[in-house]
This record gives structure tokens, C-alpha cells and sequence, in this order.
């Protein structure tokens, strides 16, 4: 009989994270919910079943990503799979956002998945095989207007994933990043309530399970990088690095989002 394979997902108490463990524990994995809302997973956890336990993460926290790689191992005697999907938001026009967000974007965004992404490395790199899995952004490729600082902690934080990755090629532990487009969560609907964050909804949103379903999915093929919609991808990385079109297009591109985030809004109503 097959062994279950473990995983330990971050912000997994609501969004994509959630989403992600429980399709992963409904397909009878083993799933261990890691959130700052410690409450918040736990509660999922527990409609989750046997196959699902919760710990509190701090991702910034170079201790409790330890303390979160014991727990896992001491619960399923096995950690196969990081999913760093814990994230931020802090929207506005950049000259408005406060150095301090700024920082915590960073510190999050970026500095939380590298913690952890190193951590995990030693831990499979001694057992000799395991899968770190980045939930990174399609904004990693095209900076958005009213969400700066994330856009800049997406665009690091894929450098750092495929720096490591290129780096261990030879080591046998697997590396994969998925890039979701706007996908219906808790920071959505933050960005929707900022005018200066409009170009967020330029693209149709999709659901937090259709997000979920792409991972599991990547994780199973062992894919290096997908985007989300695959089609049309290429155009948004060509606009990403050329910053005189992305410019020239400014005007339209947020006319378009005010168009989307008004048909947003008036379905939800």
C-alpha cells in the first residue's frame, strides 16, 4: 500500500493555503496547517480529520519554522513537501505605504519563505529526497501600480526560488513555483476596497480551489514553473520587462481594472 505523502503548507487557515489542504487531505495526504492564525487552522484541521493537524507558524520566525518542521515529523513520522503560501498585503501608492510596510512586506513575502525554504533544504537534503513548492504571483513578472512593494517581494522572492533551485540541481530534492493570477481571497477583497490598487483586477479573478487544484497538480508532475492562465502568460512576462510599453499602456491598463473591479463588484451584488 502507498505511503501518504506529508506536507506542510503556511497560510493555510483560510485562501489558497486552505484551500490547497483540503484538497489534499480529502485526496487522504497528509497535511500539516501551518498559520500565524493558529486558532484558524487548528478549526480547519479538525473538519479535515486524521489526516490533518495544525501548528502556529510565524513565518518570519527563523524558531518556529524549526518548531513547525518537529511538529510534522513528531505528528506523521514523515515531511515530504513545503508549500510556502503565506503572504501579505499592503496596498496603496508607494509614497503613501509606510516604511514599516514596506518592510513587512518584505520580511513576509520574502524573507519568510527563504527561512523556510533553507530550513526544510537541510531536513530533506539529509533524508535524501523532498519538494519545497513557492505559491508566488503573477506579479512577479509585471509590477503593478497600488501594490508596489508586493509586486518587488514576489519578483525577489521567484529570483531567490529559482537561484536555489539552480543551485541544488544536483542535490534530488524537486523545486516548483506556481504564479496564480488574481484569485478570490481575504486579499482580494483588500485590494478591491483601495482605488490605488485597481490594476489588480485587469485579469478575471479565479477561485482559491482552481489556485489549489494548479498546485497539487504542479506538485504531482514535478513542474519548475507554471503560470496562471497559462494562456496569455507570455504576454504579461514580455509587458513585465519592457517598462517603456508597460507605461504607455498605464492609462489603459487601468481603465481596464476599474472596468473589472466594477463587474466584480456589481456579480457580489
Amino acid at each position: 500500500m502507498t505511503q501518504p505523502t506529508t506536507y506542510l503548507i503556511t497560510g493555510a487557515a483560510s485562501g489558497i493555503g486552505a484551500a490547497i489542504a483540503t484538497k489534499l487531505a480529502r485526496a487522504r495526504q497528509n497535511v500539516m496547517l501551518a498559520d500565524i492564525n493558529a486558532a484558524g487552522a487548528a478549526a480547519l484541521a479538525e473538519t479535515l480529520g486524521e489526516r490533518a493537524s495544525a501548528v502556529a507558524l510565524d513565518i518570519r520566525d527563523p524558531v518556529a519554522w524549526e518548531r513547525a518542521f518537529d511538529a510534522t515529523l513528531a505528528h506523521f513520522g514523515a515531511f515530504d513537501v513545503l508549500i510556502n503560501n503565506a503572504g501579505l498585503v499592503r496596498t496603496g501608492l508607494a509614497r503613501n505605504v509606510a516604511i514599516a510596510d514596506h518592510q513587512l512586506t518584505m520580511d513576509t513575502n520574502l524573507m519568510g519563505p527563504v527561512t523556510g525554504m533553507v530550513g526544510a533544504f537541510k531536513r530533506f537534503h539529509k533524508q535524501g529526497a523532498g519538494h519545497l513548492v513557492t505559491v508566488c504571483s503573477m506579479t512577479s513578472f509585471l509590477p503593478f501600480p497600488g501594490v508596489a512593494i508586493y509586486g518587488a517581494s514576489k519578483h525577489a522572492l521567484r529570483a531567490f526560488h529559482h537561484g536555489m533551485a539552480i543551485e541544488e540541481r544536483h542535490s534530488g530534492i524537486d523545486f516548483t513555483i506556481v504564479h496564480p493570477t488574481a484569485t478570490e481571497t481575504p486579499m482580494l477583497e483588500q485590494e478591491a476596497a483601495d482605488p490605488d490598487a485597481v490594476m489588480c483586477f485587469v485579469a478575471p479573478s479565479v477561485s482559491a480551489e482552481a489556485v489549489a487544484d494548479t498546485v497539487v497538480k504542479a506538485i504531482k508532475r514535478k513542474a519548475i514553473e507554471v503560470c496562471m492562465p497559462q494562456a496569455g502568460s507570455g504576454t504579461v512576462k514580455a509587458l513585465g520587462v519592457d517598462p517603456k510599453k508597460l507605461r504607455a499602456y498605464a492609462d489603459h491598463l487601468e481603465a481596464m481594472g476599474k472596468d473589472g473591479l466594477a463587474k466584480r463588484q456589481s456579480a457580489a451584488a
